[in-house]
């Protein structure tokens, strides 16, 4: 049970999304005793990802925003005179106006079952009474919290309330292989998984092209549908550390297979780089010629000063205007090449920006970028897995009541948990979302805007339909942001076969459905009826779609906290950017200030070089080690080798 917790550690991290995971992982590896601890019943956080049945529930609990009591009350009781408390919030306020529409006939999913879903049921107390059956089938995958390695991770099946030792996630480690065959959700080996993932989508799928949203409801768990949309960029900072920490292994990537354009009403493919340059029908041979050096100049344009010094004041679009590009290349280079803003980017920054995407370019494939299988709620649970490995304790559904500040030196002590259990440690890091009003008087949160549609087709149709697609929508009026669009296909893990998942993104100015439902109007077909113009009819129909605004706190000072103790740092939510490089910049310059003599996420020891006590030989020889030396053994790299070596493989192969 949880409240049999230690009651000392050295690091305690409260939030289990990706900076906080990132840096849970590191202090595990380097040697410290960690607790880490959710209040939600799902790893992740804003980062997360759910089935269909598990984001439903996700937008109901957001739309009522219920307050959470206090469990214990006699917990003041733990307080000493010379300490005091800083509450924290048990409610959290980071999304706002959250609205979902059913674009199909939503009465036909009343009885419909989630495929299996069934074994689950009886969690929940459901003992066969047909009238409830709607009901438990959005409340039980959040239960299991639709995650796919929280499945198969030893803290889920604790359902939140015990501790995962190094013992438990050695244990997960071995027997998450043997849930695989029966979890359509699961991240481990995800080439083996992807084949017996696939077979049953295709038998299930003999059936009309025209998607019903009760098929989208029974077929629930084929959908990892992100909170966030995000890429990872092949030479960019998080598949470095991937790398480099070897947490690679645990998860399997896809390549982006293509960059689009939105350009004079038309979806069209950006080539960019050298081979799709000079096979493009759509650019005439004066416009390759023209690209092709633009680009070969932006590749080492720090070594051409002169020809950029004179626009550094300048905007990218004015100094593109300088460089005899056709408007059509000019619109590509800038919106789907640099992906900046018109008016707000400057000559140096979108040179920067440029030369970063063709630096990722031929790495994994012909795009810069890579989606990790089953959705970007993976990438969390990769490092929360590291974690356990080297002996960090988690406990979802786990909530903290206050931190405890000792009054002389004000630095805090302890928390005390909803159990009334005091847990000390020496450091202390939170995600934004539990800190308090109090607290964040003084600072200025940004807002996300976010729209997530399941859709029946491809916004470019070509002979594949298996495309990654990355598209950006410049904004109609200048000064308004662009929307980033990424569209998945089935073979992500992330949908059912034959539809879509359509995620939009861009900074809110308003709420996320007066953000974007202009460009969905634009791009797709939202309307229910059979009698459509011609020009509807042409475009992908939406199924179904959600729309909800995410607070933005990257960036934010670290003095713009009220009272916040000198060893507590706060971890950011997810920032509107499409790469992940805040959240790792972030994680390593926490870590390094708490421990600057420690190495970041340093390679796992290989499991020949460990050397072993003579009492610890004959535990080993049997299999059955409980040493947390040996949590990196051979099974785990064995049984993860054939689905996470695409990254590393790659990395080699240059």
């Amino acid at each position: 049970m949880a409240d049999n917790l230690p009651s000392e550690f050295d690091v305690v991290v409260i939030g289990t999304g990706l900076p906080e995971s990132i840096i849970a992982a590191a202090c595990a590896r380097s040697g410290q005793s960690v607790l880490h601890v959710d209040a939600r019943n799902y790893y992740g956080g804003n980062w997360a990802s759910f089935s269909f049945s598990g984001l439903l529930s996700w937008i109901k609990e957001n739309q009522q925003k219920t307050d959470i009591g206090d469990e214990c009350e006699d917990w003041r009781k733990l307080i000493l005179e010379n300490e005091e408390v800083i509450p924290l919030s048990k409610k959290d306020k980071t999304i706002q106006h959250v609205e979902d529409f059913c674009f199909g006939d939503q009465d036909s999913a009343e009885d419909v079952e989630e495929a299996g879903a069934l074994p689950k049921l009886p969690v929940l107390g459901a003992s066969g009474a047909e009238g409830v059956a709607q009901e438990s089938e959005k409340e039980c995958p959040t239960t299991e919290s639709a995650l796919p390695q929280a499945e198969s991770r030893e803290p889920e099946k604790a359902t939140g309330t015990e501790p995962a030792s190094a013992t438990e996630g050695n244990d997960a480690e071995i027997t998450s292989e043997n849930e695989s065959s029966h979890s359509t959700t699961s991240g481990e080996s995800a080439l083996e998984s992807g084949k017996t993932e696939a077979a049953p989508s295709e038998i299930s799928a003999q059936e009309p092209k025209k998607i019903k949203y009760s098929q989208i409801v029974r077929e629930g768990r084929r959908f990892n549908i992100d909170l966030v949309s995000k890429l990872l960029y092949s030479r960019g900072l998080l598949i470095d550390l991937l790398i480099k920490s070897n947490v690679s292994r645990y998860a399997e990537f896809k390549n982006a297979t293509r960059i689009l354009a939105f350009r004079e009403g038309k979806v069209e493919q950006v080539p960019c780089s050298r081979a799709d340059v000079f096979n493009s029908r759509q650019l005439s041979m004066v416009e390759k010629r023209m690209l092709m050096k633009f680009l070969t100049f932006c590749l080492d344009y720090e070594q051409h000063p002169d020809e950029y010094q004179a626009y550094e004041n300048s905007t990218f679009a004015q100094f593109l205007r300088t460089r005899k590009l056709t408007p059509s290349l000019q619109h590509f280079i800038l919106h789907s090449i640099a992906m900046v803003s018109e008016t707000d980017c400057s000559t140096l920054e979108g040179l920067q920006a440029t030369k970063k995407f063709l630096q990722c370019l031929g790495r994994y494939g012909n795009t810069p970028f890579l989606f990790p299988l089953y959705g970007q709620g993976e990438i969390p649970q990769c490092f929360c897995r590291m974690c356990a490995v080297f002996g960090g304790v988690y406990c979802l559904r786990h909530s903290v009541q206050c931190l405890v500040v000792d009054k002389e030196s004000g630095r805090c002590k302890a928390i005390v948990d909803h159990f009334g259990q005091r847990i000390s440690a020496n450091y202390f890091i939170l995600e934004d979302s539990y800190l308090s009003e109090s607290i964040c008087t003084n600072v200025c949160y940004r807002q996300i805007s976010r729209a997530v549609l399941i859709t029946d087709q491809s916004v470019l149709n070509t002979d594949s339909e298996q495309q990654v697609s990355v598209l950006t929508v410049p904004p109609v009026d200048l000064g308004k942001p662009a929307v980033c669009i990424i569209e998945l296909c089935s073979s992500t893990m992330t949908c059912m076969k034959d539809t879509y998942l359509v995620h939009l993104t861009c900074p809110s100015t308003k709420t996320a459905r007066e953000d974007l439902e202009p460009v969905v109007q634009k791009l797709f077909n939202l309307n229910t009826e059979t009698e459509t113009d011609n020009e509807e009819l042409e475009k992908p129909r939406v199924l179904w779609a959600v729309y909800f605004n995410m607070r933005d706190s990257s960036g934010v000072d670290r003095n713009s906290y009220d009272g916040l103790p000198s060893n507590v740092y706060v971890c950011s939510g997810p920032d509107s950017a499409l790469g992940n490089d805040c959240a790792v910049k972030q994680a390593e310059t926490i870590f390094q200030d708490m421990f600057p003599a420690e190495e970041f996420c340093p390679p796992p020891p290989n499991p020949e070089d460990i050397i072993y006590d003579e009492d610890e030989i004959a535990p080993e020889e049997s299999g059955f080690s409980n040493s947390p030396d040996t949590k990196p053994e051979p099974s785990a790299e064995e049984s993860s080798s054939g689905g996470s070596t695409a990254v590393k493989k790659e990395d080699n192969e240059e």
